[in-house]
């Protein structure tokens, strides 16, 4: 097979997932792209938003879209990868997460019983609402991809994706996520409300879509995904966008707006999204509309700033700036 027939069999794949997702998922092509970006791109997503917008359906049919084929890992729902959801409330425990040592009355010992965060997808639900010492239980597999418990080290599988929900703050019985927590997911979005006519045609067919596992086909494999990570990470970016992301960060930590600006790594996580961005798009390489279409997503739950009213403002001239500097410079982006 050669480079472009590669190309257009790895575009195809990722079409096809979409739409998988879209039978589900009505009227949100963006919020599906943002995804399957975060998950191309190796890292986690944050959906916030209010109760019933599908955030956990989308999860959901995220899993049951790809094939598992890890002895290993064994789906819980019955078919796709495996799939753990945990409902977070304020009397959750670490070791609700992670596991814990039990005593083994045929072995005479203690053995280590793995709890939901082994899996492949993982769906933290309502995060917001357990407490800052359950929350930081994901600290390390998310950053890590590995898990501590007593002096032994677990890995977790390569395939390892948290998509998180949360309630927006001000709701009653939530917790903010502390900065740390924040900067390890990759991209946050707000999934909103559909369109008056997507919403009846959700109403015409609630039966068939509440039926994820008869209505979502597995239309990739475990090694599929495996293998379009490794794509993202070989799409091609300009030095000129490389330094642009650098003026972009700096910028974030002198702004009169801004308290606290982007880190390195949050810069190094926008470089990762956008490769995987450009992937999901049918692109081989990263241009310039692609800094202004992740910017807000992948930058603002990192930041924290001076006046609410005007974070999106702040940040939006930001990008705006450094966006209309390249355009000048009409530079070529691609290879």
């Amino acid at each position: 097979m050669n480079e472009s027939t590669h190309s257009a069999s790895q575009s195809a794949k990722l079409i096809t997932l979409s739409e998988n997702i879209g039978k589900i998922i009505r009227g949100k092509p963006q919020e599906i792209k943002y995804v399957i970006t975060a998950l191309l791109a190796k890292g986690h997503i944050l959906l916030e938003d209010n109760p019933g917008a599908g955030k956990t359906v989308l999860a959901k049919t995220l899993a049951q879209s790809i094939s598992e084929g890890v002895a290993d890992y064994h789906p819980s729902t019955g078919g796709g990868v495996a799939f753990k959801r945990i409902q977070f409330t304020p009397d959750l425990l670490p070791m609700d997460l992670i596991g814990s040592y039990i005593f083994d009355e045929e072995k005479k010992d203690f053995v280590f019983k793995k709890g939901p965060l082994f899996t492949h997808v993982l769906l933290a639900d309502e995060i917001n609402r357990a407490s800052p010492k359950v929350q930081s239980a994901l600290l390390e597999c998310m950053a890590e991809n590995q898990i501590s418990a007593g002096d032994t080290t677990f890995q977790l599988d390569r395939f390892f994706f948290t998509i998180a929900t949360q309630n927006p703050i001000e709701m009653e019985g939530t917790y903010p996520l502390p900065t740390a927590q924040l900067d390890r997911f990759y991209m946050k979005i707000t999934f909103g409300y559909v369109t008056e006519e997507v919403e009846l045609d959700i109403y015409n067919n609630y039966l068939t879509i509440g039926d994820v596992k008869a209505t979502i086909h597995q239309v990739l494999t475990y090694n599929d995904i495996i293998a379009l990570q490794q794509e993202a990470e070989n799409v091609y970016v300009h030095p000129e966008l490389v330094k642009s992301i650098v003026k972009l960060v700096q910028a974030t930590r002198h702004h009169p707006e801004i308290a606290l600006g982007c880190s390195t790594r949050g810069g190094i996580t926008f470089i990762k999204c956008l490769k995987a961005w450009a992937l999901v798009n049918q692109r081989d390489y990263v241009i310039e509309d692609d800094i202004r279409a992740l910017a807000q997503p992948v930058l603002h739950h990192r930041l924290i700033f001076r006046n609410r009213e005007a974070s999106k403002v702040a940040l939006l001239q930001i990008v705006d700036q450094e966006v209309n500097r390249l355009a000048k410079l009409g530079i070529s982006t691609n290879k």
